[in-house]
């Protein structure tokens, strides 16, 4: 029996190698992850087929010349295009009928249920972060109301500039707090949406971050026009694409690139909501990456991993992206961290 059109079939990519890791077969699965059709794919060895992967490979080649099986979960694969994906990676030593050593290779695609389980995560602790920080600001802004009321009273009874100096700097403080507190609740309803063009959005980003931008880092503007225009409110998605692209700035900081490019997907899940068509804005920077430790709570409020952060651009920019209906997705490893804010399209 043929079995190569079974394993066409399949969404899981199979792929065979042997002992010094050469390819012997890729079904279609395969072909769509690598970006590369099996003729080609058989000219190479595995590791010519990507530009890197958490698995060594040295690692696949012991474990079929050993005849040990492999599992590895969650393992990072950025393919020739530039583009990373998550995968489930299960090798298992098969041998033929010559007793030629070779390893059936499975990769399975987890993005999407890892995107989706980690975006309830986020939603649901931060939700739970947004209540207590909520009631937290009810109690700082009372009495740091009466605070700055009793600063400015007594800046009225004294005659004195050099104490004046004193009062104005109560007031200072207290607005910069009460600012604070105003951006660590933000927006927390829908506002009023009206049709948009998102490459209109980006392009105003740019002119703000070109004016303080360093010569060692450059733009490049990937787009694809055809992308229809989308209800949106154009502030809201003016900040959070400029907070990601600010902190794609400050990673760079011996210089780099940083890529901005739109596209289109089809049947994307949303939290609970599958939609037909989805718009993708990718900001994508070649910098160190982001330590493994800050993944899973990055969108959370006052997290940073500089020094100098207040830790409130992303959340903030997640919190709008959630207020379109969509979310954003982060991949990160050395030499390529992507944001992708994800907005449904409606038909």
């Amino acid at each position: 029996m043929n079995t190569d059109p079974l394993l066409n079939h399949l969404v899981t990519a199979i792929i065979v190698i042997d002992g010094d890791l050469k390819l012997r077969y890729a079904n279609s699965a395969a072909e769509q992850l690598l970006g590369l059709g099996s003729h080609r794919l058989t000219e190479h060895t595995i590791d010519d087929c990507y530009q890197s992967l958490s698995v060594e490979a040295e690692l696949l080649t012991t474990a079929i010349r050993e005849h040990q099986g492999l599992t590895v979960n969650a393992a990072s694969i950025v393919t020739l295009d530039g583009q990373l994906h998550t995968v489930d990676i299960t090798l298992t030593p098969i041998e033929t009928a010559d007793s030629e050593e070779q390893g059936l290779l499975e990769l399975r695609q987890v993005d999407q249920q890892r995107r989706i389980l980690q975006q309830l995560t986020i939603d649901a602790q931060q939700q739970a972060a947004q209540y207590l920080v909520r009631n937290l600001a009810h109690e700082i802004k009372n009495p740091l109301g009466g605070l700055r009321g009793a600063a400015q009273l007594l800046a009225r009874e004294l005659e004195d500039e050099e104490q004046r100096e004193f009062t104005d700097l109560i007031i200072e403080q207290a607005d910069r707090l009460r600012n604070l507190v105003d951006r660590l609740l933000g927006p927390q309803k829908p506002s009023q949406h009206s049709i948009h063009n998102i490459h209109e959005v980006i392009q105003k980003v740019l002119k703000l971050v070109q004016v303080t931008l360093p010569n060692d880092i450059s733009l490049i503007q990937d787009y694809d026009p055809s992308i229809p225009d989308i209800e949106m409110d154009q502030e809201q998605l003016q900040q959070a694409v400029l907070n990601i692209v600010q902190n794609a700035i400050q990673a760079l900081e011996e210089g780099g690139e940083i890529r901005i490019r739109t596209r289109t997907q089809h049947q994307v899940t949303i939290g609970t909501q599958r939609h037909k068509l989805a718009l993708a804005l990718s900001i994508i920077d070649n910098g160190p990456g982001i330590k493994p430790e800050l993944m899973d709570t990055l969108f959370y409020p006052m997290v940073t991993g500089r020094e100098q952060g207040s830790g409130l651009g992303l959340s903030i920019a997640h919190n709008f992206a959630r207020l379109h209906g969509g979310r954003i997705d982060c991949t990160s490893v050395v030499g390529q961290t992507e944001f992708t804010i994800l907005l449904p399209v409606k038909s």
